[in-house]
């Protein structure tokens, strides 16, 4: 099994509303059995929802307590809500014995560069192969 961030499969769940979806990963989807995952909703944010930044580091930073996660016009801290959604796709990834995952590129939950998100670092560290697309 495979996680997957849920808008590369063409769910709207983006912090615009709107879905990213990679023709490639559908193919896969189709394919393989894929577990669709949202951290953000997961971690009880809305959609639409504001869009959010780490601020003062990374993913690997936020799950330390040395970074935190900040909405981009109110500056609101979402750092709890992005902790919970990572721990939530963590609880996903173990009861499902998760190897792989392919997740949204530039995205503070799921993004693998150019900064690691939150997600994606919890992933790591349960020693997740990362893939990153869109």
């Amino acid at each position: 099994m495979i996680l997957v961030s849920s808008c590369l499969l063409g769910i709207c769940c983006r912090y615009d509303g709107l879905s990213k979806p990679d023709d490639e990963i559908i193919k896969l989807a189709k394919q393989s059995q894929v577990v669709p995952v949202c951290p953000e909703q997961l971690g009880g944010l809305p959609t639409p929802r504001p869009a959010a930044y780490i601020s003062g580091g990374d993913g690997f930073d936020v799950l330390a307590g040395t970074a935190k996660v900040l909405t981009v016009r109110q500056k609101a801290d979402v750092t709890k809500n992005f902790l919970q959604g990572a721990r939530e796709c963590e609880r996903i990834a173990r009861f499902f014995d998760i190897k792989r995952a392919v997740v949204k590129s530039r995205s503070p939950s799921c993004g693998l560069n150019p900064q690691v998100g939150v997600t994606t670092a919890a992933l790591i560290l349960l020693g997740i192969d990362i893939l990153e697309t869109g």
